[in-house]
């Protein structure tokens, strides 16, 4: 078997007890949707087997199509101890690879028999009630497990070819008409052919309120409208060289709905997602000012879904003639209520910043704004302070309400807290700030995060636990400021295996 699949379908697992069945569930999909019934359970088998070997570290699972044979592959970065053991089915072949940090752990199976004979297989299979219930039951879960617009044509042609159809093709509507945005055939060597085929097909005639037959010559095809909610999608047109039966209409159907269903709560996520985007774009700083004497490094990970803005911020921003300002801060929760009190807060903090008020006097400012927004308020931790260059390095001044303490970082490794803990905001009316003031000599470090990174946990353990963050910052003398923010995103990110749950922000000033 060579050149380059068919199709790839591919899925991320976390470690724990769940991590084989999991595995072996998602194999079931993909067999599903590929109509390869033949080897549907010697394939979760395969799956099962791999899996065990690794299910201890976070592993992905990847399921490539070959036409005439699948080949699962199971990813992992850190090294799984002990050597990897074979499947305990016959396979065609298996193997061990490794690619760039990750090892490959993989075996093939060869698929018996023609696309022709699993459609027939699979319709008097489906005769029978139960098959067809259970593939309906899985196609939906793998419609409803992509929300990315492009993926989910994709997924609907492989679910109904072969089992439905020779060959399926979905359009979308288009202000301009019906617009092509795939095609999938049986027998992949008939895509071009196929293509030029449909080209001359009139769609634009389909009844997009119910399915009818469209003219294609000898072939076939049955178009079936994407509607949901009310909406027309696009069409879903199947192509087979003999009649469609009763029985197959009605499945394609069954389908139909589904798919759109999947479609429309693509493109609605997809649309919240982008809003989203545009809104986190909107609290962070538009550009990266020059400070004199200063290096800088910033890192910033919301760990929210697409459809979710992230609670941590940043800023860095001329202030005056001579001197600018900075903060970090985390808001309590994400989503659009924490997005209000960030912007409040960034706007509150250069407003006020440039009418001449001092960094204690700001955030007890803020802090009335903030309480002043009532039952919509959020906690908010901060770190705000003022850079000034000086002949022998950076005079800056801060506070800390509620935040992790800033650290500096000599050259010689020394490692010290400089902020003195006070009143997080959106808790006391009446709160007074005093400011630290801190000297950076050349080549000094002042290292500001969010709880992202002090409080990562692993187990038990946070990451931050007996001075951890220190340490790692203690590691990082003569770096940049971007190589020491890098080295700390990098070391929080190594020190659990799953992935985190909170937003990250990091923010490095070195004077120069």
């Amino acid at each position: 078997m060579t050149g380059s699949p068919h199709a790839v379908l591919a899925a991320t697992f976390a470690p724990g007890e769940t991590a084989v069945t999991s595995a072996m569930r998602f194999t079931r999909e993909v067999m599903t949707a590929w109509a390869t019934g033949g080897v549907l359970h010697t394939a979760e088998q395969i799956a099962g087997d791999l899996a065990e070997q690794v299910a201890d570290e976070p592993f992905e699972v990847i399921w490539k199509h070959f036409g005439d044979a699948v080949q699962v592959e199971l990813r992992q970065r850190s090294l799984p101890q002990g050597d990897p053991k074979a499947p305990s089915v016959s396979v065609e072949e298996w193997g061990v690879t490794f690619s760039g940090d990750s090892r490959v752990h993989w075996a093939r199976l060869t698929l018996p028999g023609s696309a022709e004979q699993v459609a027939a297989e699979w319709l008097q299979e489906s005769s029978r009630g139960t098959h067809w219930l259970g593939f309906l039951a899985d196609a939906s879960d793998l419609l409803a497990g992509t929300l990315d617009p492009d993926m989910v044509p994709a997924i609907i042609a492989q679910v109904v070819v072969p089992r439905l159809s020779s060959w399926c093709a979905v359009y979308t509507a288009d202000d301009a008409g019906p617009r092509l945005v795939y095609l999938w055939h049986a027998d992949e060597a008939r895509n071009d052919a196929l293509r030029e085929q449909i080209a001359e097909m009139d769609v634009s005639a389909a009844d997009n309120r119910r399915t009818s037959a469209i003219a294609m010559g000898e072939t076939q095809v049955l178009a079936v409208p994407l509607t949901a909610r009310g909406r027309s999608l696009g069409l879903m047109c199947l192509g087979r060289p003999d009649r469609f039966t009763d029985e197959v209409i009605q499945f394609a159907e069954d389908i139909g709905r589904r798919a759109a269903l999947a479609m429309d709560n693509a493109r609605l996520y997809a649309q919240q997602a982008a809003a989203n985007r545009a809104l986190q774009r909107s609290l962070l700083p538009p550009n990266e000012p020059e400070v004199p004497g200063l290096d800088y490094g910033v890192v910033y990970e919301p760990a929210g879904e697409a459809n979710e803005v992230g609670g941590d911020f940043y800023d860095l921003f001329k202030a005056g003639d001579d001197y600018w300002r900075f903060a970090i801060g985390d808001v309590c929760g994400t989503g659009p209520e924490a997005a209000a009190v960030t912007g409040l807060a960034r706007h509150t903090l250069r407003l006020l910043a440039r009418e001449g008020y001092g960094v204690a006097a700001v955030l007890g400012r803020l802090n009335q704004a903030i309480m002043e927004e009532g039952e919509r308020a959020r906690f908010l931790t901060l770190l705000h302070g003022d850079i000034t260059p000086v002949a022998n390095g950076l005079e800056v001044r801060l506070v800390s309400a509620g935040h992790p303490e800033a650290l500096r970082l000599k050259p010689n490794g020394k490692v010290e807290a400089v902020t003195t803990p006070q009143s997080l905001l959106g808790v006391f009316h009446e709160v007074a700030f005093e400011a630290d003031t801190v000297h950076l000599d050349h080549g000094d470090v002042l290292l500001a995060v969010t709880d992202g990174v002090t409080e990562r946990r692993s187990g038990g353990r946070l990451l931050d636990d007996d001075g951890g963050l220190a340490r790692m910052l203690s590691e990082c003398a003569g770096l940049s400021a971007r190589a020491v923010a890098e080295r700390i995103r990098r070391g929080a990110a190594e020190f659990a295996a799953e992935p985190s749950a909170d937003d990250l922000a990091i923010l490095v000033l070195r004077a120069r």
